[in-house]
């Protein structure tokens, strides 16, 4: 398997080179030349198996130049006992016969990026050996929250490797927060960005782009790569969890083999989203990919009109994860649905660079619309939802996932349609527990309390533990303080790196 930029002027590479670069030379993103086929027979022989064969049998289809042996030790030390709290690694939660949820959250750091980063630090020294590569590699991150504490859990003290992670200074929570500037290891560095996630995305894209420094850091012997969705090793592993939810529904006798589901999937970057759209073209029998927004709703506009237009001010959400303007994986998609016409793809990435807005031809609208629908949810929406969830169907709901029911009810509602569905839940409810709490026990109970007395109150009165992950934060001493400026991480980096 060969991989192509999505803006066609870089040449083909194996995976283990994409997996090192993260970006591609030419500013567009790797993806695979052809997606494997999984077909209803070949569905029907992997009911029953585990997650590690699952991943197994997917991954060594698309990290051919990696061995058999090789992908059964990553996968096995990435989903570990140890490692996951639940036997079934990403355990689907039955509602009713018409509706299931996808806990990705059982990790780690209890966030659905542990799927994938918790494997690609296992890949990523493997392509540096598999690629001669000499110098040490430079993980740099750009986070809305999630992936930062996942990456650098994942990374720390990995050999042969130094990690980077920004993320908005307003931008996150407490406990996101915490979880990152608490971060131990010796390879480990995490700067606050006095500005957005876009801001954070947009610098640490400007880095990678940046010749002259990138040829600083070749004396000094560094190479940049990335851990965001961008990086093809971080994406190819959340199409698993895509064929793991549909086949435990097949091996509970909730589905048919062949019978179509919905995901609702809440959306920012669109990585997550786009790896279902990737297992729907691989063959898994996906009826609709139900794109959930909070009020930073670019996404959804994009899809209704068919115009992408980031012109607009970051609203600031009790969903931070999603706080994004620019959906860097929408690329990808459309890529796929121009049948790789990397002309159309370099001038909207262009379009969008220089004016912030693009809009795609009618014909790749209609496209986009006959597998995504979307809608979103305000704050407001995102309060009553946890508290509805909780109240009739006794299940607890961060703030994404509250996103992704409110959207779903809004979809049954405007279409009628009755397809069993699966809502993709990316983050434990205590994650965000200052929002969870409020929504469940009322303002009155939980006003002027911390996050931590919040989380001991939800666990009392849920039943629900707190997962050890976020257990005593606030006692654990800070070991990040770094700042920077928005216009600043290029600096940031070079002063880290003493270059």
């Amino acid at each position: 398997m060969q991989y192509i930029s999505t803006r066609g002027q870089t040449g083909r590479v194996q995976s283990a080179q994409a997996i090192k670069q993260g970006i591609a030379p030419d500013g567009g993103l790797f993806v695979p030349e052809n997606l494997v086929p999984i077909t209803e027979e070949k569905l029907r022989q992997l009911v029953g198996s585990d997650y590690r064969q699952l991943a197994r049998e997917i991954l060594t289809k698309y990290l051919t130049d990696y061995t058999e042996d090789e992908v059964q030790a990553c996968v096995t030390g990435a989903y570990s006992e140890e490692r996951f709290d639940h036997p079934d690694i990403a355990p689907v939660h039955t509602i009713n016969e018409q509706l299931h949820v996808l806990e990705l959250w059982h990790g780690p750091t209890c966030a659905f990026k542990d799927m994938a980063l918790q494997l690609l630090p296992r890949l990523m020294p493997l392509a540096a050996g598999k690629t001669g590569e000499k110098d040490e590699i430079v993980i740099l991150v750009a986070t809305s929250g999630d992936t930062g504490k996942a990456a650098l859990e994942g990374f720390k003290n990995v050999n042969g490797t130094k990690i980077i992670v920004f993320f908005p200074e307003d931008g996150v929570s407490r406990v996101q927060r915490l979880q990152m500037i608490t971060q131990e290891g010796a390879n480990v560095n995490v700067v606050a960005v006095q500005g957005n996630f876009d801001d954070a995305q947009s610098g640490v894209k400007q880095v990678f782009g940046d010749a002259d420094f990138n040829q600083r850091l070749k004396e000094r012997h560094y190479r940049l790569s990335s851990a965001n969705s961008i990086n093809w090793g971080r994406l190819v592993p959340q199409i698993i969890y895509y064929f793991a939810a549909y086949l435990k529904l097949v091996s509970e006798n909730r589905l048919n083999i062949g019978e179509r589901v919905n995901f609702v999937v809440p959306t920012g970057n669109f990585g997550n989203i786009l790896a279902g759209y990737y297992a729907k073209q691989m063959g898994l029998p996906v009826n609709r990919l139900i794109c959930a927004a909070n009020p930073n709703n670019v996404l959804t506009d994009f899809i209704n009109t068919g115009v992408y237009d980031r012109n607009r001010v970051l609203v600031k959400t009790i969903s931070p994860s999603m706080d994004i303007l620019i959906s860097s994986n929408l690329e990808r998609l459309l890529f796929d649905l121009t049948g790789c016409d990397d002309g159309r793809i370099r001038g909207w990435m262009n379009e969008l660079q220089g004016k912030g807005r693009y809009a795609v031809d009618e014909e790749t609208k209609v496209k986009v619309q006959s597998h995504f629908w979307s809608h979103y949810a305000s704050d407001e929406d995102t309060m009553r939802t946890i508290k509805a969830v909780w109240e009739e169907y006794n299940y607890l709901v961060d703030t994404h996932t509250a996103v992704a029911f409110n959207v779903y009810r809004r979809y049954r509602e405007q279409t009628g349609d009755t397809t069993k569905t699966v809502v993709v839940s990316t983050a434990s409810p205590f994650k965000f527990n200052a929002s969870v709490a409020k929504a469940v026990l009322g303002a009155d109970k939980t006003e002027g309390k911390s996050e931590f007395i919040l989380l001991n109150m939800l666990w009392e009165y849920t039943g629900w533990p707190v997962p050890q992950g976020l257990k005593n934060l606030e006692q654990k001493p800070v070991l990040h303080n770094q700042k920077t400026p928005a216009g600043g991480i290029g600096k940031a980096v070079a002063e880290i790196l003493g270059v």
